[in-house]
Formats: C-alpha cells, sequence, structure tokens
C-alpha cells in the first residue's frame, strides 16, 4: 500500500514545512555572507585576487545557494499541500511565483559561479590577457548580482497570496499571515529601491527586521507548533 503526501497528517506536513523554511533562510544568509566576503568591491584585479585567494569559499557560497534554492521550493510544496484546501488556486499561485524566483535564481547563481571558472587558470582561457579575464569575471559576479535583484520580484509577491491563505485558514494564527503581507510589501519596496535609486541601501534598514521576523517567525511557529488539527466532518 503506498503513502502519498495526503495521508501525511497536517501537522506534520506543516513542521516539514517550517524546517525547510528555516533551512532555506539560514543556508542563504550563509550564501551571501560568503559570496560578499569573497569579493573585494569594485576592483576587478583585487576581487579576481580574493576569488582565486579564497576558491574553496567561493564555491561553499555556490553550494549553499543551490541548497538553499532547492529547499525554497520544497517548503513552498509542502506549503501548497498544506494550504490548497483553503483556496487551491490562490495555493498554486504561490507555488508557481515561488517557482519562478528559484529558477531565476538559479540561472543566475551559477552566472556568478562562472566568476571563479574565468579565474580557474585553465590551458584553454590562455588566449585572453589577465585583465581581461577579470574585467569578463567582474561582469558575471555583477550580472549575478542583477539576477538576485530580479529574483526579489517573484519572492516578494509569492508572500501576498501566501499571506491571504494563512489569514482564512483558521489553523495559522491569524498575525503571521499580516506579518508575511507585510513582509512581501517590505521585500517590493527593496526590489523598486534597488532598481531606482540604488547606492541608498541604507533606506532599507527598518525593513530587514520585518521581513526577518515575518519569515523566520512562520518557519520556526510551523516547525514547533505545528497548525490546529481541524475536526473532519463525517
Amino acid at each position: 500500500m503506498s503513502v502519498g503526501i495526503d495521508d501525511i497528517p497536517e501537522r506534520k506536513v506543516a513542521r516539514i514545512a517550517g524546517f525547510l523554511y528555516l533551512v532555506f533562510i539560514v543556508l542563504f544568509a550563509f550564501s551571501t555572507y560568503i559570496q560578499n566576503k569573497s569579493t573585494a568591491g569594485a576592483d576587478a584585479a583585487a576581487t579576481a585576487r580574493s576569488i582565486v585567494a579564497s576558491e574553496w569559499l567561493f564555491r561553499i557560497g555556490f553550494m549553499s545557494e543551490a541548497i538553499a534554492a532547492l529547499c525554497f521550493l520544497l517548503a513552498a510544496w509542502a506549503l501548497y499541500v498544506l494550504l490548497r484546501p483553503v483556496g487551491k488556486s490562490m495555493a498554486l499561485l504561490f507555488l508557481l511565483l515561488n517557482l519562478a524566483g528559484v529558477a531565476v535564481e538559479c540561472i543566475f547563481a551559477v552566472m556568478h559561479f562562472a566568476a571563479l571558472m574565468l579565474l580557474s587558470g585553465e590551458k584553454y582561457l590562455n588566449v585572453f590577457k589577465a585583465d581581461q579575464l577579470q574585467a569578463v569575471a567582474m561582469f558575471f559576479l555583477n550580472l549575478g548580482g542583477s539576477g538576485n535583484l530580479l529574483t526579489t520580484l517573484f519572492y516578494g509577491v509569492w508572500l501576498f497570496p501566501l499571506g491571504y491563505l494563512i489569514l482564512k485558514s483558521g489553523f495559522i494564527p491569524r498575525f503571521l499571515g499580516i506579518l508575511i503581507i507585510l513582509d512581501g510589501i517590505s521585500v517590493l519596496i527593496c526590489f523598486f529601491q534597488l532598481c531606482l535609486f540604488p547606492g541608498h541601501e541604507k533606506l532599507l534598514y527598518p525593513l530587514y527586521p520585518v521581513m526577518f521576523i515575518a519569515e523566520f517567525g512562520l518557519g520556526l511557529w510551523l516547525l514547533i507548533r505545528g497548525v490546529r488539527v481541524q475536526p473532519q466532518a463525517e
């Protein structure tokens, strides 16, 4: 007799979603920290030396981001299973938005990793001068950063149907749904600010606690408390 995901108790599905969500948050923050540490600002030559000197750190950052993206997609799938009875169309919407964001993140993560490949010293790259390779590597790093910016658009919008379904569910606290919607607004503000007014990141600092409390709080609640099991109608 086979057992499908629909046969798993709601509380266990909620805890799976919470665990995967928390793993995503930790790994994504870790990969972002490593990427920032292994680069050296806008100086292409200094950045190239930093990447080559910390190659394993750079690789660990890429691996962490890839695993984080996978965990985020699986967390969204578990949330879809959990919230599908509340609203199937809205649940499918947030799952598709999450999938699009994960796909964009993975594509640009590979482009970011391409900088290390250009600086690897392979023989077939000898046709290029060192400063040319450093400039192209810097281009791919910047392109990867632009991809992360595009990812925030999908990662912001998916929070609105998710927050709406949490508000309607009755088995997850309503305040978490409100926080998730505020989180979505904050992420979209980040997207528009970074697109239109780059170089003024300090304006976003007040939004970071809102985003952290909302997403970490949802993951922690689902992992520890699960959901209130609804009595089934006869």
